[in-house]
């Protein structure tokens, strides 16, 4: 059997995201690289590296995702080379924060960087924030104190 093309892992990658906003992370997590050099950025702040901190970080976003509903994908590029790929894309959905009454919609800027490892491509790192649209000088401002 032949190893999935990088847009098959597309495809699979699709799938999986949005589990994570109905507190399931078994697809996420088996598409991400076990190597000390995978890392992750979520909008809940921060930077995990290694595998252990990569595994906490999605269960712990997950716990803060109730009802999610993937509302589509906008793929802004993505590049393939011969081991490594990369995908740049606005990610939409709906769902319901932990604790609250009705579901909210999101939108996330996303950059997902992917490495063939054995022949199959592996996430090796996720950075998605709230800034998918444009944001004032100010919201860049750190609060002191």
């Amino acid at each position: 059997m032949l190893a999935p093309s990088f847009q098959e892992e597309v495809a699979r990658y699709h799938q999986a995201v949005p589990e994570i906003t109905r507190g399931n992370t078994a697809p996420i997590k088996e598409l991400y690289s076990r190597l000390d050099d995978v890392t992750l950025a979520n909008p809940f702040g921060g930077i995990a590296r290694g595998w252990a901190q990569v595994e906490a970080r999605l269960d712990q976003a997950a716990r803060q995702f109730r009802d999610g509903e993937m509302l589509g994908f906008d793929t802004v590029t993505s590049y393939t080379a011969r081991d490594t790929a990369y995908l740049v894309e606005t990610e939409h959905f709906r769902a319901r924060l932990d604790g609250a009454a009705a579901t909210e919609e999101f939108a996330l800027r996303v950059t997902s960087i992917f490495r063939r490892e054995e022949g199959y491509w592996k996430l090796v790192h996720r950075h998605a924030d709230p800034a998918a649209r444009s944001q004032s000088r100010r919201s860049l401002a750190q609060p002191t104190g």
